[in-house]
C-alpha cells in the first residue's frame, strides 16, 4: 500500500500507479525547466523513479506536511529540485502545474534548490555533500526522543568524492543508525563530464569499507527497486541502494549525456521530448500563461521553535577567583542536563572534549554525547539538523577555527535551514596562546556578520559565560558563543563588587558598563574585558576618567548604550578579534548610520601573530592594559 512505509509490501496496481507518476513527472520536469529556460533536467530524470518510489512509499502526510510521525526524506543533490517537486506533486502536495508554471521564479516556493520551504522538503541542499550529514542528524533526532519514523536519504554519485559524505557514513555506522537508508542515483555522468573521467570513485568499495551493508539495482525497475529499498530499510543497520541509473532516462537524444545535467531544452527538443514521452506538449504554452499569475503554493514555516526547559540558577565564582571561560561553559552545561535530566540534550565533540570541557557532560550524560571524531564538516550538519527536531537541544562545542572557519559553509547551511544550533567555540582570538598562527581564529564575529539568523554572544568572563549559556540554550535560532582559553579574573565594580553576580541578569545586546567616567568611552569584548577595565583604572590614576562597557553582543548592539557610549569626547573599542571585521567594526556602522560625528578608534588585531602567551602577545601589539591607557591618552593630548 502506498504511504505505509518504505518497507510496506505494494500491489501491482500500486507499481502501476507509480510508473504513470514517474512518467507525468518527467513532463513536469521539461515544462518546468523549458518555461524557466534553466535547471538540470537529466539528473531528475535519472532520479525519478527514486523519488517515486520514495516518496510514493515514506510514511508521509501531504495535507500535514508537519506531521510528527512522518518518515524523514532529505535530497543531497538539491540541483534535481524539478524532480523532487514533480514527485511530491504526484504525492499530492501540491499541483503539478503550479510547479511546471513557477519553477524557478522571482517569489516562487519552487526554488532552483530543494528548500524547507516547500511542502515535503525536509532540508534545504545544494551544495553536494551535505545530505547525509543531514540524514545522520535526524535519525539521532529519532533515537533521541524515542520517535520510530525512517530517515532515507538521497543522493547523487558525483557528490560521493566530497570528505564530509565520508565522516557522515562513518559517524552513521559509528552510532549503529538502523533507522538511517540512503539510495544513490548512480548515473556515471555529471556536469564536466563522466564520473570516471572527472573523478574515479569506487561506489561500493567505499561505503562497504566505512561498514555500511550495499545493495545494488536497476534504477529504473521500480520492482527491483523496491525490493531492493525493503531489504535496506528492513535489516536494521544503516544500508545503502546503489541505484544504476540513466541520465535523461526516457527520452532517447537526452539520455547517457552530460550535456542535460544542467541545461533546459528549447522549445524545438521539448516537443520532440514529449512526444517520445507521450505526453501532451501543449503543457508548455499553459504553464507560460499560469506563470504570470501568482504562485499559489504558500511558503511552508520551518524556523525551528525554542525548547522549553528549567533554567538553573548560574554559578557564581567569587570575586578573586580566576576561572577559564570554558570551564564556566563546561560546569554550565552539566547543570543544565542535570536540571533537565528528561529533556534529549545533545552534544557533538570532534575529539576536543578536555579541551572545550565537555568531558563533564559526557561523564553525567553519555547517551547524549555524539563524538564524531576529526571530522567538522559533518559534525556541522549533523548539529544543525538535530537541532531540528522538536525538543532537542543541540550543542557543538569545538575551537573556534574548526568550528567556524573550517565549517563556514555548513553553518551557512544551518542558517538558511533555520536551525536552533548551539555553537560553543573556544580558543578564540590570539588567546590560543602558544599554538600560532595556524590555530588563530581572529573572525569569529565576522564570520556571522553576513548572515541572518545568527546570534553570537561573546561573555567577559566566567560569571557572564554561565548566565549566556543558560539564556541561549533556551534562544530560538542559531547561537555562538564565543570565548577564549586562559583563566581570567573575574569582572569588578569600581567598589569590587562582582558584575555578574547573583543580581545580574543576561539579556541579549545588553551592555554592562564595568567604569564610569566622562572623559572617554572604551567598548570591550570578551577576553580583553578585564584588560579594558584595568586599563581604565590605570588612567584613572593619571586624572582620566574613562567608562568601560562590555559588549556581550557585538552584532545586537543595544542604542541606549550606544547613545551613551557615542556621547563620550573619545570612543574607543577593545577586542581580541580582526579589527576590521568585529566590535570595531560595529561600532563604526551604528555611529555612521546615525550620523554620529564622535571622536572613534579602534584597537584589534591587525594581522596574524607567532606563537606565544596571551599576554605577552597582546603585550607586543598594544592589546594590555599600558597600551590601551596608553592609546587613550594620547588620544586626548
Amino acid at each position: 500500500m502506498l504511504n505505509s512505509g518504505s518497507a510496506a509490501p505494494l500491489s501491482s496496481d500500486d507499481f502501476d500507479v507509480l510508473r504513470q507518476r514517474a512518467n507525468s513527472a518527467r513532463g513536469v520536469v521539461l515544462t518546468a525547466t523549458t518555461v524557466a529556460a534553466s535547471g538540470h533536467p537529466g539528473g531528475s530524470f535519472s532520479s525519478m523513479e527514486l523519488y517515486t518510489l520514495v516518496y510514493g512509499t515514506a510514511r508521509v502526510r501531504p495535507k500535514e506536511p508537519r506531521w510528527s510521525e512522518r518518515d524523514r526524506v532529505v535530497i543531497s543533490h538539491g540541483h534535481t529540485s524539478p524532480g523532487v517537486y514533480a514527485a511530491l506533486a504526484g504525492v499530492g502536495f501540491f499541483s503539478a502545474e503550479e510547479v511546471a508554471a513557477h519553477f524557478r521564479q522571482t517569489g516562487s516556493v519552487f526554488e532552483g534548490h530543494v528548500e524547507r520551504s516547500v511542502p515535503g522538503v525536509e532540508w534545504s541542499t545544494g551544495n553536494l555533500g551535505q545530505g547525509l550529514s543531514a540524514g545522520v542528524g535526524l535519525a539521532l533526532g529519532a533515537r533521541m526522543t524515542g520517535a520510530d519514523w525512517h530517515t532515507i536519504v538521497v543522493m547523487s554519485d558525483g557528490e560521493q568524492h566530497k570528505g564530509q559524505v565520508a565522516e557522515a557514513r562513518r559517524l552513521a555506522v559509528k552510532e549503529q543508525l538502523g533507522s538511517l537508508t540512503v539510495a544513490v542515483d548512480w548515473n556515471r555522468v555529471q556536469i564536466s563530464g563522466h564520473t570516471h573521467e572527472v573523478m574515479p570513485v569506487p561506489l561500493a568499495e567505499d561505503w562497504r569499507a566505512d561498514g555500511w551493508t550495499v545493495y545494488e539495482c536497476d534504477g529504473h525497475d521500480l520492482e527491483a527497486l523496491h525490493r531492493a529499498m525493503i531489504e535496506a530499510v528492513d535489516d536494521g543497520v544503516p544500508s545503502v541502494v546503489l541505484a544504476h541509473t540513466i541520465i535523461g532516462k526516457g527520452v532517447s537524444f537526452m539520455e547517457d549525456e552530460p550535456e542535460f545535467h544542467g541545461r533546459a531544452l528549447d522549445r524545438t527538443e521539448y516537443v520532440r521530448a514529449m512526444a517520445e514521452l507521450g505526453l501532451d506538449d501543449a503543457a508548455l504554452a499553459a504553464a507560460v500563461v499560469r506563470r504570470a499569475l501568482p504562485c499559489a503554493v504558500p511558503h511552508l514555516e520551518f524556523r525551528t521553535a525554542a525548547v522549553d526547559m528549567s533554567s538553573p540558577a548560574p554559578r557564581v565564582y567569587a570575586a578573586d577567583a580566576k576561572v577559564d571561560n570554558r570551564s564556566a561553559w563546561g560546569a554550565a552545561l552539566v547543570d543544565l542536563a542535570s536540571d533537565n535530566s528528561d529533556l534529549p540534550i545533545a552534544v557533538l565533540d570532534c575529539d576536543l572534549a578536555v579541551s572545550v570541557k565537555t568531558d563533564g557532560f559526557r561523564a553525567v550524560r553519555p547517551e547524549g554525547f555524539i563524538q564524531c571524531g576529526v571530522g567538522e564538516h559533518n559534525a556541522a550538519t549533523v548539529g544543525g539538523a538535530l537541532s531540528t527536531v522538536p525538543g532537542v537541544v543541540a550543542f557543538w562545542s569545538d575551537f573556534g577555527v574548526f568550528g567556524i572557519d573550517e565549517a563556514y559553509n555548513q553553518q551557512r547551511l544551518n542558517d538558511i535551514n533555520g536551525a536552533a544550533l548551539k555553537l560553543v567555540v573556544t580558543h578564540c582570538g590570539l588567546d590560543v596562546g602558544e599554538d600560532g598562527k595556524t590555530h588563530q581564529c581572529l573572525d569569529y564575529v565576522g564570520a556571522f556578520r553576513g548572515f541572518y539568523g545568527w546570534k553570537v554572544i561573546v561573555p567577559s568572563d566566567a560569571n557572564q559565560t554561565a548566565h549566556a549559556i543558560a539564556a541561549a540554550a533556551m534562544m530560538q535560532g542559531n547561537v555562538a558563543v564565543a570565548m577564549g582559553r586562559s583563566k581570567l579574573p573575574m569582572i569588578l565594580t569600581a567598589e569590587g563588587e562582582l558584575l555578574f553576580g547573583e543580581g545580574y541578569h543576561f539579556e541579549y545586546g545588553s551592555v554592562a558598563w564595568a567604569r564610569e567616567g566622562a572623559d572617554a568611552c572604551v567598548l570591550a569584548m570578551g577576553t580583553l574585558s578585564g584588560v579594558a577595565v584595568a586599563a581604565s583604572d590605570l588612567l584613572r590614576e593619571q586624572g582620566i576618567h574613562a567608562a568601560v562597557g562590555l559588549v556581550a553582543c557585538p552584532l545586537g548592539l543595544d542604542d541606549e548604550a550606544m547613545s551613551k557610549a557615542a556621547a563620550a569626547p573619545l570612543l574607543l573599542t577593545v577586542e581580541d578579534h580582526a579589527v576590521g571585521t568585529g566590535l570595531g567594526a560595529s561600532v563604526a556602522e551604528w555611529l555612521a548610520l546615525r550620523g554620529e560625528g564622535v571622536r572613534f578608534d579602534r584597537l584589534g588585531v591587525e594581522g596574524y601573530q607567532p606563537s606565544g602567551a596571551a599576554t605577552e602577545l597582546y603585550a607586543r601589539i598594544g592589546l594590555d592594559a599600558v597600551g590601551i591607557a596608553t592609546r587613550i591618552s594620547s588620544q586626548l593630548r
